[in-house]
């Protein structure tokens, strides 16, 4: 993000000394009403931002909105009454869109928590989510559930990161600021065959926003397998931002160490050449050396506030499949493009010997600001795409490297 955030800045500064002058005797103080929050040394700022907050309880989060429904003879607060814990969820069925947020702005989401329970709430890719800012007929976020918190996969991995949060069981919260200056929408499609209680909490402030804060998007895609060992994890984006975090979920029936592949970046007009370029994709997420304990031969789960291996399910024979799950954002180091963005890894492993190629099953989240418009998403893949097992064009460990040449 090209940090002009002066107006933010600005507001603080206004604020501080608003507050020195009032204790001086000078005049009231006058707060900042930007809806973008600091960090803990601005947390004691006061702000003329609102506070809202969207749940069951609270459908539009209007002043005073929440807390009112009646329970009924079946609820389990029936004997309770008004106000005590009628409506913590909603129930969401197969081939249902539910609106969890339409407000309007200015404002700024600051935090979304989600759950779910039932049969099928570990189907994570069976639910979409979406996001749409001000008047656009097309999201800026589509993803499957899952995947846009850090958890592809039908087992729960604890993450603790900066801007994805994942608490027991599947508690998914996010913390990825979401500005927006008309309007705030955000929906979720069942694509799954089980209905499922739905607990969810958007939190988000009401108040200006900058003419310099750009719009938050999340695209996801899929190789299964990968052509030519080459994953596109963004393409075609048109316009002015920044590249703010990767998530991945990285299966391959491979036994050989496999993330050698390079992550490349080309902006602003590159073509045949990147002008940034990475070594490898355990140095991506900044792990290093197949992410092995020293001298033990074993993957290390780790997550720190900006990158991590989260999920590591090695395969136990030579052609069964490993799963890996990882992330890594670049909220202190932001890749910053002005025209144009494409994001790539190559898919390559190590046997040892020459590097050898690779079809892995790829899943990528890619998380970015722009202005808008924003260039229309490629279409997300079906039902049976999005669930659908490793592809068969897969071969073993020994395939490979007999198959395969140095790349």
């Amino acid at each position: 993000m090209k940090i002009k955030y002066m107006s933010l800045y600005a507001g603080t500064i206004v604020a501080a000394l608003s507050c020195l002058a009032f204790v001086n005797g000078c005049s009231s103080p006058k707060y900042s009403r930007s809806a973008i929050p600091g960090d803990l040394n601005t947390l004691c700022l006061l702000s003329d931002a609102e506070s809202r907050s969207i749940s069951p309880e609270n459908q539009t989060g209007e002043r005073a909105g929440g807390a009112k429904e009646i329970p009924d003879e079946d609820s389990k607060s029936y004997r309770l009454g008004k106000g005590w814990k009628v409506r913590p969820c909603v129930t969401i069925k197969r081939g249902e869109t539910f609106e969890l947020m339409n407000v309007e702005g200015p404002g700024l989401i600051q935090n979304m928590w989600i759950t779910m329970a039932g049969d099928g709430s570990l189907e994570r890719r069976c639910y979409i989510l979406r996001m749409y800012w001000d008047d656009e007929k097309e999201p800026s976020v589509e993803c499957p559930l899952g995947d846009f918190f850090c958890n592809a996969y039908k087992k729960w991995a604890p993450l603790s990161s900066q801007a994805v949060c994942v608490g027991p069981r599947q508690a998914f919260s996010c913390f990825w600021p979401m500005p927006f200056r008309k309007k705030a929408r955000i929906t979720l499609e069942h694509r799954g065959k089980e209905p499922i209680a739905l607990f969810y909490q958007i939190n988000y402030a009401l108040g200006d926003v900058p003419d310099d804060a750009a719009y938050f998007h999340a695209q996801f895609r899929r190789s299964n397998p990968t052509k030519g060992s080459l994953h596109t994890i963004l393409d075609g984006v048109k316009g002015r931002g920044h590249y703010a975090g990767t998530y991945f979920a990285w299966r391959c029936r491979n036994y050989i160490w496999w993330g050698e592949g390079e992550i490349k970046f080309y902006m602003d007009g590159d073509t045949e050449y990147p002008t940034i370029c990475g070594t490898g994709a355990e140095d991506y997420v900044l792990g290093s050396h197949n992410f092995e304990v020293l001298n033990e031969k074993k993957f290390w789960i780790y997550n720190t506030p900006y990158a991590g291996l989260i999920q590591a399910e090695e395969a136990k024979e030579p052609d069964s499949v490993s799963s890996y799950g990882m992330y890594r954002w670049h909220i202190t180091d932001p890749v910053r493009f002005n025209s144009d963005l494409r994001v790539t890894i190559q898919d390559i492993g190590w046997a040892p010997g020459p590097y050898v190629t690779q079809n892995s099953d790829i899943s990528t989240t890619a998380f970015w600001y722009q202005t808008e418009p924003h260039a229309a998403f490629p279409k997300l893949p079906s039902d049976k795409e999005l669930e659908e097992d490793y592809g068969s064009e897969l071969v073993s460990r020994k395939n490979s490297i007999k198959a395969k040449g140095a790349k």
